[in-house]
């Protein structure tokens, strides 16, 4: 189903007022965000998420609204690993909370530009090419499985290959206390840690997107479901990280199960690509996959639970 550019027209300013009011307005001075602030902020976003597929449903009927929750949950799911990359860099190079959700927002910005090219290129691609579903079928597939067998590691960035080009290119000053991307000194200018921390945390959503955008494209290839699911489950993103981050940590799990539903995706690819090709209707339904995405999530994180509670009784 084509959508007409006036819904594109809409949506786009919608998200341009919103993020004019997020640093404008709502988080206009540098602060810690609270907790209660923060998990206020999550429930606002998902929400408007539901929000809008409820406006979905009664504009384009009830199955792109299921293919765009799906699409939202799935991508809301993958971009866990996106908060870890946050606490891992803001950690690294000590950035005080109170300058993280603006960095955050120059973040995000940039990751919706990534993401909405990356969709409009993926999506015409398969269009073109419908071989390709299998080989992003094989490529999740696959990536699920290393995701599986990775072995835990305390990571040090000082040897990440991104931070040492960086640090190599640019001349740094990285003692810089207020959030400033880049300072002048003795008539000389410099890049401030924030912005090797903004260029890490943009390129890290690089690498993310190659997994999360052909796993979104596998429940739907309607770009305005895409790019809208992914819009909202970004700009989410930051007060999620607030409410989340210090017990994030904590979901021991939570990793097996983004395996398992990369893999799962794409399975979900190559079988319902192949009984196309065959002339069968048979194929994994989005109901089934938001079965699954929920299921193994909860799963994960009950399971975290458990254990890191049976662990501290013990020792006690």
């Amino acid at each position: 189903m084509a959508v007409s550019l006036g819904y594109w027209v809409l949506f786009f300013v919608f998200v341009v007022i919103m993020l004019a009011l997020d640093l404008g307005v709502f988080h206009r001075g540098n602060h810690a965000p609270t907790m209660r602030s923060s998990l206020l902020w999550s429930a606002f976003w998902i929400i408007l998420a539901f929000i809008f597929s409820g406006i979905i449903w009664t504009t384009m009927g009830s199955g792109h609204a299921l293919d765009f929750i799906t699409a939202y949950l799935l991508e809301k799911s993958l971009s866990i690993d996106n908060l870890f990359i946050f606490i891992l860099v803001f950690g690294f190079f000590n950035i005080d909370i109170k300058y993280q959700h603006r960095l955050l927002f120059w973040g995000v910005f940039g990751a919706l530009i990534m993401r909405v090219l990356f969709i409009f290129g993926g999506a015409a691609l398969l269009e073109r090419f419908v071989w390709l579903m299998y080989l992003f079928g094989i490529f999740l597939i696959i990536t699920g499985i290393k995701m599986l067998f990775e072995k835990e590691e305390q990571q040090d960035l000082n040897d990440n290959r991104l931070i040492k080009l960086l640090r190599k290119i640019l001349p740094m000053k990285e003692d810089v206390i207020e959030p400033h991307f880049i300072v002048k000194e003795n008539g000389k200018r410099y890049a401030t840690q924030f912005l090797i921390a903004l260029l890490f945390i943009e390129g890290t959503d690089l690498l993310f997107a190659v997994d999360s955008i052909p796993a979104v494209l596998a429940v739907t290839q309607n770009t305005f479901i895409v790019v809208t699911s992914n819009v909202f489950a970004i700009m989410g993103l930051r007060s999620l990280y607030f409410a989340l981050s210090s017990i994030l940590p904590m979901f021991r799990y939570i990793k097996y199960a983004l395996a398992g539903i990369l893999s799962f995706i794409g399975v979900k690819m190559i079988f319902n690509e192949g009984m196309k090709a065959l002339g069968s209707t048979l194929h994994i339904s989005n109901i089934v996959s938001l079965v699954i995405i929920i299921s193994l999530l909860t799963i994960a994180i009950v399971a975290s639970v458990i254990v890191g509670r049976v662990e501290k009784r013990r020792k006690f």
